[in-house]
């Protein structure tokens, strides 16, 4: 699977743009501020009806327009389909497959994987517990449509139900039975995500594994502990008796929204005690290991976009991505890259077919 032709109209910092990429290697160089990173989250866009460096779609309409439009032909077995997403300012986001619309957005996640690793990637590593529910539910919604239905379902009663105890403490009282419709089904939803999520990991930590060691020649032992209060063996009991506490907090307190993943490495927690070297080669090996993933689910290989990784990685992991690139295990791949002559030097190297665009001319 491979995208040919990619037409933006204001999109970020788009006016207009119009490209056509190899099937292998597209090199995409041109100074910071030039649009690098925005055509690449137009790509990012249009595969997964959201943006990876933006929360809300607004903000990626350009600043002298009211609408985006993105187009693009992806292929899959030498079959074209024109993928086409819009939005107009105050209304909701508009998807086409061939002309014909979405009823229901979720259904195209997972239609054209992609892979992007990018230079905040080190957050997963560093940051809050909801950066690495973000990056695994992703992995998870793009593998699975039952997952993503049903994750898109617990966030929504979530928030009904915190609206509700809020309501309750603004109001001082309490009705049981009205609560209780939400905690049933929430509750369901919560076992059947975790249940999803460690099915996941136990598929997951093998390829992780594996691609740590590719890296970092097998120097240290790593590994992921997921860890959710929805392990317990009577979960519902235990969500029903904190409901004083999420009526003093007017909020859900326990649920698969609390879940972590503890990043291990030699067995202790690697935002502590991992070297920058060994957290850049965690965090490359957490995304090789979705793109493996994702390639044997859908049996087809996912767009892979490097925003400014040569700046990012010293040349034995430039080396090893090389590598995989010309050993065939790679599809279509999309790198930026602000020093062309570093780009060049580097791709020089590889067998396959490289297309450079300079960008912002």
């Amino acid at each position: 699977m491979w995208l040919e032709k990619l037409h933006l109209t204001y999109f970020k910092s788009y006016e207009e743009g119009s490209f056509t990429f190899g099937e292998r290697v597209n090199c995409l160089v041109g100074e910071n501020g030039s649009g690098k990173t925005n055509l690449l989250d137009a790509i990012y866009f249009l595969a997964l009806t959201k943006s990876a460096f933006q929360t809300q779609d607004a903000l990626t309409i350009h600043h002298t327009a009211d609408f985006f439009v993105l187009d693009g032909i992806f292929r899959k077995s030498g079959k074209g389909t024109q993928i086409t997403c819009s939005l107009q300012r105050g209304q909701r986001k508009v998807l086409m497959s061939d002309k014909k619309s979405y009823e229901r957005l979720s259904d195209h996640i997972g239609q054209f994987p992609v892979v992007l690793i990018a230079p905040d990637d080190t957050d997963l590593v560093r940051g809050i517990s909801e950066e690495r529910r973000r990056f695994f539910d992703g992995v998870l919604a793009q593998l699975d449509p039952s997952y993503l239905d049903d994750y898109l379902q617990y966030n929504k009663l979530l928030t009904q139900r915190n609206s509700l105890l809020k309501l309750f403490a603004e109001r001082n009282y309490l009705d049981e039975d009205m609560l209780e419709t939400y905690n049933e089904p929430l509750i369901g939803l919560a076992q059947r995500i975790y249940a999803h999520r460690q099915r996941f990991m136990d598929k997951y930590l093998p390829l992780f594994r594996k691609y740590y060691a590719y890296l970092s020649s097998e120097r240290e032992e790593v590994g992921i502990a997921y860890e959710s209060e929805v392990a317990v063996e009577d979960f519902g009991a235990v969500f029903r008796r904190h409901r004083a506490r999420d009526l003093h907090a007017q909020r859900t307190s326990k649920g698969v929204h609390k879940d972590d993943y503890r990043f291990e490495i030699d067995g202790v927690a690697l935002k502590k005690f991992g070297s920058q070297g060994q957290q850049k080669s965690y965090v490359i090996a957490l995304k090789l290991a979705q793109y493996e993933l994702l390639a044997d689910e859908k049996e087809t290989k996912p767009l892979l976009l490097l925003d400014d990784i040569f700046d990012k990685l010293d040349d034995r992991r430039i080396h090893k991505l090389i590598e995989l690139i010309d050993d065939g295990f790679l599809g279509q791949v999309f790198i930026t890259d602000a020093r062309p002559e570093r780009s060049h030097r580097i791709l020089d190297q590889v067998q396959a077919d490289v297309r450079f665009f300079e960008i912002g001319k």
